[in-house]
C-alpha cells in the first residue's frame, strides 16, 4: 500500500510534542517519530511569548525528525484555549431535481446553510460538523445522498475560535518553515485515541484534563454533540500546592506527580511527612493530597457547569473518561464516581492498529497526540479556516516543497 507521511503537533502548556506516522489506512498506522519538549511561551493554550513558543515548536519537531529520519514539511495541528465556543445549528434546504434524488451537491448547501451564522467579531469558524441528517421528517439519516425527498436539514455542531489565538500559533509553526495543514480542535482529537464507537453511540462525557486546560467534548447517537474548553487543570492544581504548602513550582509539581493521591480515604498508613526531589523540601502527605482531592472536586463541578443539560446520566450513560496527563493521579477515578454519580474510568490511547515508536504514546498524556493522527487518518471534515498559504506563489511554494521533499 502507497506510503502517506502524516504529521502532526500537539502544542500544550506543558509539554509539546510532534508526531510523524505512516498512513496506510485507519486501522493501519506506523508511528514513526515523535518528539516532546517541556512547553515555553504558552498559556492555557494560546501564545503568550512568540519566540519562546517557537523554540520549543522547532525543538519538537527537530526530535521528531532525527528519530524518523524524515523532515516535516507541514502539520495538523491542534487548538484549544478558552477562546473556543461551540453550539449546535440546523440547516435546511429543498430538492429542487425532478427525481428528488439527494445528490451530493445538495449536501454542501444544507452545510453551507447550516454554516451560515451570526459569528461574533474577532471569531471564525473552526468546524462544522455534520451530525445527522433529516429527510422528509424522517431524523437520524446518516448518508442521504442517493435517497429521495423534497426536504434535507442537518443537524451541525459549529465550533468557532479567536481570530487572533490562531493565527499566532500558525505564526509560530510557519515562522520555522513548516507549512499548516489544517487545525483540529483537540477535544475532538483525544476522543478519537481513547473512546470506543459503543461509547460514542450510547452517550459518552469526555475530559481531556492537561496542564493549563481542561477539554471537553460530549459524544451522542456516534457524533460530537457539545463541546467546551475549561481554563483550569493541572497547572492550577501544582500552583496551588506551591501555594499552600510553601514549595517551589518545579518541586510542588515533581511531588503532585510522585505523592499525590485523590482517593476518598487517603491511606493512613503513608508516612506523615514526605521529602520533596530536590534540596530535601518536604511536606504534608495528607495536607498535599488535601489539596489535589479540594482542586479536582472544584473541576468535576466546572465539567458539570460545562454540560448541555442537567440530566448528564441520560445523556451520557457510558459515563465520563478522563485522559491527559492529570488524569493519572492515583484515585481520580474513584472520586470522580463519588462526586459524579456516574461511571468514570480512565482513557488512554488504544494499540488497536497503530505499532511502531508507540511506547511513549501508551499514556493518557498523549491522547491528542494520538489522536490528532488518527482524526486525519479517519477521514473528518477539513476544518473550515483556510490555513494554507494562498494565491499563485503559494501554489508553488507548496508544489516545490512536495516535490522536494526531505
Amino acid at each position: 500500500m502507497a506510503k502517506r507521511i502524516v504529521s502532526a503537533i500537539d502544542v500544550g502548556t506543558s509539554k509539546i510534542a510532534t508526531i510523524i506516522a505512516n498512513v496506510r489506512a485507519q486501522d493501519d498506522i506506523e508511528i514513526l517519530g515523535v518528539g516532546v519538549v517541556p512547553s515555553h511561551g504558552m498559556h492555557k493554550g494560546i501564545v503568550v511569548n512568540m519566540d519562546e513558543a517557537k523554540t520549543s515548536i522547532t525543538n519538537s519537531i527537530k526530535e521528531a525528525q532525527r528519530v524518523s529520519g524524515i523532515k516535516v514539511d507541514s502539520v495538523y495541528v491542534g487548538v484549544t484555549g478558552r477562546h473556543i465556543s461551540s453550539l449546535n445549528n440546523r440547516g435546511v434546504v429543498s430538492i429542487p431535481h425532478d427525481d428528488r434524488l439527494v445528490r451530493p451537491k445538495d449536501l454542501k448547501r444544507v452545510l453551507s446553510a447550516a454554516r451560515n451564522m451570526p459569528v461574533p467579531e474577532g471569531k471564525k469558524l473552526l468546524h462544522a460538523i455534520p451530525r445527522y441528517y433529516t429527510l422528509n421528517g424522517e431524523e437520524k439519516v446518516n448518508q442521504p445522498v442517493g435517497m429521495h425527498g423534497t426536504r434535507l436539514d442537518v443537524e451541525t455542531h459549529i465550533i468557532t475560535a479567536s481570530v487572533s489565538s490562531v493565527q499566532n500559533l500558525a505564526k509560530c509553526i510557519r515562522s520555522i518553515g513548516i507549512d499548516v495543514e489544517d487545525l483540529i480542535l483537540e477535544p475532538l482529537a483525544s476522543g478519537e485515541a481513547v473512546l470506543s464507537q459503543e461509547e460514542k453511540d450510547s452517550g459518552v462525557i469526555m475530559a481531556d484534563i492537561g496542564g493549563g486546560t481542561t477539554d471537553i467534548a460530549v459524544f451522542k447517537d456516534g457524533n460530537i454533540y457539545h463541546t467546551a474548553i475549561i481554563p483550569v487543570a493541572g497547572y492550577q492544581v501544582t500552583s496551588d500546592i506551591a501555594i499552600g504548602l510553601g514549595l517551589p513550582f518545579h518541586v510542588a509539581e515533581k511531588m503532585k506527580k510522585v505523592y499525590g493521591n485523590v482517593t476518598p480515604g487517603l491511606d493512613t498508613s503513608k508516612e506523615a511527612t514526605v521529602t520533596g526531589i530536590e534540596n530535601g523540601h518536604s511536606a504534608s502527605y495528607r495536607d498535599l493530597c488535601d489539596i489535589i482531592h479540594s482542586r479536582m472536586e472544584e473541576l468535576f463541578e466546572l465539567i458539570l457547569l460545562e454540560m448541555p443539560t442537567t440530566d448528564y446520566q441520560t445523556l451520557a450513560p457510558c459515563g465520563l473518561v478522563l485522559t491527559g496527563g492529570t488524569a493519572n493521579l492515583i484515585g481520580l477515578p474513584e472520586l470522580g464516581k463519588s462526586a459524579l454519580q456516574i461511571q468514570v474510568r480512565k482513557g488512554q490511547p488504544s494499540d488497536s492498529g497503530i505499532y511502531g515508536i508507540t511506547d511513549v504514546l501508551r499514556d493518557s498524556a498523549y491522547a491528542t497526540t494520538t489522536g490528532l493522527i488518527l482524526w486525519q487518518a479517519r477521514n473528518r471534515e477539513r476544518s473550515t479556516w483556510q490555513v494554507k498559504r494562498g494565491g499563485i506563489l503559494g501554489g508553488f511554494v507548496n508544489l516545490f516543497r512536495k516535490l522536494f521533499r526531505g
